[in-house]
């Protein structure tokens, strides 16, 4: 918990822009940009959706869940979603909520958002035993107990496949859970230890080219195989040989030099086509390998969920891998392909650097689309850049308002290497939707300009900032700071009004995260519990209508 809150407030502080203006809920609305992808919209639409659910109502029925179905459909369509699949998904959700009585303090709006997160869960291959910090059998790869585990790579030109081979080779070294191990755990630290920190099996990969059609493709391989650290396999004048023969003697190189991991990156086609499919036939006749595995471009939306039924029907493919899920999709193939072909997404592209790789997870995908962000995720990004007595003791700071200018400085530093602010921020329940490119750039500068006026400030200063706040000497030393930073006065004034809401932020990010329930799901990554919370945000206000709220006022200097 303490590692969510640091890393949330810290990030909304060095995001001051979005503290002018800042609202809670799903009712509002941003620029449409790029940094509103994927999911980012789908999301804002289905959230959107709930404001229509019955707010006294005793029992769910088809009348008053019809314009939330409806909502959420014309909204799933908009994404680019397989219509048979969001058919067969809200009659689901229908089926489960009509009839449903209301009882006790649990509103029509909690149940139906329970029931849509376990059928979108379903329909993108997760169970209800799937746990939050480890993939589910289906999305796992299968390793041979002994000798050399094979998978072998498929996709159309332009999918990402070849970039995605080094990338999956890095994550199987590094990254991949050893879940033998993770069987041989108490079920209790299984279930609390984040997937960033579970025993790693570290896999010894070697990449095959396989590609014998275009030689810019096999140098492409080589060149992020370097920068993943991983071996290629590869043969001179390989547009002249047989990709059979390649990889066959892939395989075996493989076998004698102690590799427990084959990736084979096979050729591309710019459609799907007969030639194709027999070259991937001969290849899997010769190797028999443990996993096909089809690459598909995100931004194609539904048309993924088609091409990964063809590659199926014609090869018999094991699972997916989802690419470019940073870019400017609108989420259709996420949720469509294995609704279509019945074959599991297994890992996302989610950049263009090799490390830009992520299991899938269907519980955590549901929750994005749901609008209540993706915790765990975040909480795994910042565990691998901040230790947890470290976090304990930022978020201990914060909550007693001792937090000083150089705690600023540092998690900055932190907040910057687990990606993007936008990228982070998204994660946040709420919060992805209300930045925009605009935004970002404002606060980039206004970053850099508070950075300089920090290490324009004596060491007193930056470890009491009340001197700067309310002492009677603030107005000279500000004056002082600013000139020495090459800065405005009123840029120096306006970074200690921003800095002072932080205590405004503590409160309006309670409120965000749905209350002590919610804030207890987040920190333990039960986003079961938070579907029952975050999704009912506007019911609870309505209900909570005739009590004051506690709306902190942000009184900062000048």
């Amino acid at each position: 918990m303490s590692l969510l809150l640091a890393v949330t407030l810290t990030l909304l502080l060095q995001l001051p822009s979005l503290l002018q203006g800042f609202t809670i809920g799903p009712s509002q609305r941003a620029p449409s940009t790029r940094l509103n992808s994927n999911f980012q919209d789908l999301a804002k639409s289905i959230t959107g959706s709930f404001n229509s659910l019955p707010k006294t109502a005793s029992k769910l029925t088809p009348s008053n869940i019809k314009p939330a179905l409806e909502d959420i459909r014309e909204a799933m369509v908009k994404a680019d979603v397989n219509l048979q699949v969001v058919d067969s998904l809200l009659s689901g959700v229908s089926k489960k909520c009509v009839g449903q009585e209301i009882v006790g303090e649990v509103t029509g709006s909690q149940y139906f958002v329970k029931i849509m997160y376990d059928e979108l869960t379903t329909m993108m291959g997760g169970t209800k035993d799937d746990t939050e910090n480890t993939a589910s059998p289906a999305q796992r790869i299968s390793y041979k107990k002994d000798g050399v585990t094979t998978l072998v790579m498929a996709g159309l030109q332009g999918a990402g496949k070849t970039t995605f081979c080094a990338k999956l080779a890095k994550y199987l070294t590094v990254n991949e859970v050893d879940y033998d191990a993770v069987e041989a755990m108490e079920e209790e630290e299984r279930k609390s230890t984040l997937s960033t920190r579970l025993p790693k099996s570290q896999r010894k990969v070697l990449i095959a080219a396989c590609d014998v059609y275009r030689p810019a493709a096999r140098e492409q391989l080589v060149l992020m195989a370097n920068k993943a650290g991983v071996q290629v396999y590869e043969e001179a004048d390989a547009e002249k040989g047989d990709a059979v023969k390649i990889a066959s003697a892939a395989a075996e190189f493989a076998e004698k030099n102690g590799y427990d991991t084959l990736i084979v990156d096979t050729a591309g086609r710019q459609v799907v086509d007969e030639n194709l499919m027999k070259e991937l036939r001969d290849i899997n006749k010769a190797l028999s390998p443990d996993e096909i595995l089809l690459v598909v471009d995100s931004m194609t939306g539904q048309a993924a969920a088609s091409v990964t039924a063809a590659f199926d029907a014609a090869v018999g493919i094991t699972g997916a891998i989802l690419t470019k899920t940073d870019g400017d999709s609108r989420g259709g193939a996420a949720v469509s392909i294995n609704g279509v072909s019945g074959r599991p997404i297994k890992f996302m592209g989610t950049g263009e650097k090799v490390d830009d790789i992520t299991p899938f997870f269907p519980k955590r995908m549901a929750s994005r689309i749901l609008g209540m962000g993706d915790i765990v995720s975040l909480v795994e990004k910042a565990s691998a850049e901040v230790s947890d007595a470290e976090a304990e003791a930022m978020a201990k700071k914060m909550e007693e308002g001792s937090f000083d200018f150089d705690d600023f400085l540092s998690q900055s530093k932190m907040v910057s290497k687990m990606g993007s602010f936008a990228g982070v921020a998204k994660m946040i329940p709420g919060m992805g939707g209300q930045i925009d490119d605009k935004m970002l750039r404002k606060a980039e500068v206004r970053l850099k300009k508070s950075e300089a006026m920090i290490n324009s400030m004596t060491k007193k200063e930056k470890s009491k900032p009340k001197l700067l706040l309310t002492d009677k000497t603030a107005r000279s030393r500000l004056d002082r700071i600013a000139k020495g930073s090459g800065n405005e006065y009123m840029d120096a004034v306006n970074f200690m009004s921003e800095f002072q809401k932080m205590k405004t932020m503590m409160s309006r990010m309670q409120k965000q995260m749905g209350g002590e329930g919610t804030m207890e799901a987040m920190g333990t990554g039960d986003t079961e519990a938070m579907a029952g919370a975050v999704g009912n945000r506007s019911m609870r206000r309505a209900a909570k209508k005739n009590k004051k709220s506690g709306r902190g006022g942000g009184g900062g200097f000048g």
